[in-house]
Order: C-alpha cells, then structure tokens, then sequence
C-alpha cells in the first residue's frame, strides 16, 4: 500500500533531523497535519484536495527540518553580514593591488616583456582577488555555523564625518594653479630646460615631443582644467565627470608609457648625463625606469579611483 501523502511529507521532514527527535516531530507534525486537514474538510473542502493544501501551506520540508533543527539556511547571516562585507571590500582594495605591483615589478627588474609583465601581474591580482574572496568567506561562514561573535559593537562614535568631495573653490584654485604649473613648466622646458647642471640649462623632456606630442599633453592638461571648472559648477560628481575623469588619467598614462616605452620620454643628454657623471649603471637605469613606469601608473590608478569613490559619495548625499 502506498504512502499517504501526509506519510511522505512527514517522512521527508524528519529524515534529516537527529534520530532522538525524530519520532517526537513526527508525532508533532501529525496531529498539527491532521487538526488543520480536519478543519478543512468541516467546512466542506474535499479531504484530498484539503491535505494538499495544509502540505502546500507548510512549504518544503527541507525548510520545515531546518526549522525544527534550528538550523541557518543562510551561508552568512545578518549578524556577520556586514562586518564581512567590510571586511572583504577592504581586502580586494588593497591585496589584488599590492600583488598586481609587486608581480609587475618583479617581472620588469628581471627583464621580461611587457606581455609578459601585464599578464603575470594580472592573473596574480585575480589569484588573490579570488583567494582573498575565499577564504575571508570561509572564515566568516565558521563563525557563523560555530555561533561565534565576531560583530562590531556599534556606537554613535561610528558616524562618519561629513567630507568634501573635491567641488570647492578652494579645490579649484589648486587644480588650476597646479595645472597652469605644468603648462608653465613645459613651456620653460622647451624654451631653456628644466635641469641646471654645472651652468647649462638641460631640458627634463626628449626634443622629439615638440610639436605633436607636446601639444598632446597641453590639451590633456586644458580638458582637465575645463573638468575641474565643470566639476565646480556643478557643485558635485557624477558618472559623466567620473567616466570623463577616468578618460584623461588613462590618456595622460597612455602619453607617458608610450613615450617611455619608445624612448622618447626623456631627454637623451639628460640620461647620459646621468649614466656618464652620476655613475648610475644600466642596471640602475633600468630599475629607476621601472620604478617611473610603477609611479605613471600609480598616480593613475589613483586619480581614476578617487574620481569614482567621490562620485559614489555624493551619490549618497
């Protein structure tokens, strides 16, 4: 004979539970079974189609087990959420990064190809990025199961400080002024030079920028003034001034990365002065290149990221 289905809904429930409790659910879930079918069917519903309903109502039985067990459904919980969110955006922020460097630079000091060192620092800022990921979860998901506690006690101390997000007057000024420093200085490199060794005005600049390459520059440096009096107009960012700020840093570290991969960056008599009277090797002049090459594309990076951080916090404004 076959099982009902109150049978089957039962034996699905308990299955799963420890086997000192399970005769007691079960008796439990009969007699709760049997009161509501009966209700059902005193007022008229078919004793069939009346089970079906209260099973329907009760919902999975794996859901019903784990209630009866106590036991989470959930890989993390409200109570550690949070703190692991935190916690693992702080991570991916910085390990990836730290690896991405530190595999890039490695790769350049020993010689390798660009291919080689874009993809070596890459795949090992996504091996961390996914180990990171990882095991900050598994860590978390422990605490969760042990029923440990490892929240954050919040307090009104916790409230952040309002903070400016780079619209003020006073941030305009010191973009513009910057900015007109980096005209001035190109100007005065082309026209004298930059570096005064022993009476004689070198220029910091290779002669070869001049024109192309040079009015390049100077109109990355005019579209990042019109971004900064764009951006105080408005009074806060956006995702178009984001995206445009985003468009320039990657321009600007285009320019400089292309020229310093072509020897073109810097001026020739400068790095001879440098390899012939600072006694600096080519070895030295090779890690000194790589560090610049790091630095571009640092200072790039960071511009980039604090363009979206800003455009995110006056999202929430």
């Amino acid at each position: 004979m076959s099982a009902t289905l109150t049978e089957r809904y039962i034996s699905a429930t308990i299955r799963s539970l420890p086997a000192e409790s399970q005769e007691d659910v079960r008796a439990e879930l009969a007699a709760s079974i049997a009161d509501a079918v009966e209700a059902r069917t005193e007022q008229g519903e078919d004793p069939e189609a009346a089970e079906r309903e209260v099973l329907t109502g009760l919902g999975d039985p794996a859901v019903l087990a784990a209630g009866y067990a106590d036991r989470p459904l959930h890989l993390l919980g409200p109570r550690h959420y949070l703190t692991w969110r935190r916690l693992l955006i702080l991570l991916l922020w910085i390990v990836p990064a730290c690896a991405f460097v530190g595999v890039g630079l490695s790769q350049a000091l020993i010689g390798a190809d660009g291919g080689t060192i874009i993809g070596q620092a890459i795949s090992t800022a996504l091996t961390a990025a996914v180990h990171v990921a990882f095991w900050t979860t598994l860590v978390f998901v422990i605490l969760e199961r042990t029923g440990a506690d490892a929240a954050e006690t919040w307090s009104v101390e916790d409230l952040p400080e309002p903070k400016e997000s780079g619209t003020g007057r006073a941030d305009l000024i010191a973009s513009l002024v910057f900015l007109g420093l980096v005209l001035a200085a190109l100007g005065w490199d082309r026209l004298i030079g930059l570096v005064r060794v022993e009476g004689d005005w070198l220029p910091a600049l290779h002669p070869g920028l001049w024109p192309l390459w040079t009015l390049l520059l100077v109109a990355i440096v005019l579209a990042e003034m019109v971004h900064a009096i764009v951006l105080h107009a408005r009074g806060r960012w956006s995702t178009g001034l984001a995206v445009a700020n985003t468009v320039l840093a990657l321009l600007f570290a285009g320019w400089a990365l292309a020229l310093f991969a072509n020897d073109l960056l810097l001026s020739p008599e400068l790095l001879q002065l440098a390899h012939t009277s600072g006694d600096i090797d080519a070895q030295s002049m090779h890690t000194l290149g790589v560090i610049l090459v790091v630095s571009i594309l640092a200072v790039a990076a960071w511009d980039v990221v604090d363009g979206w951080l800003k455009t995110l916090r006056d999202r929430r404004r």
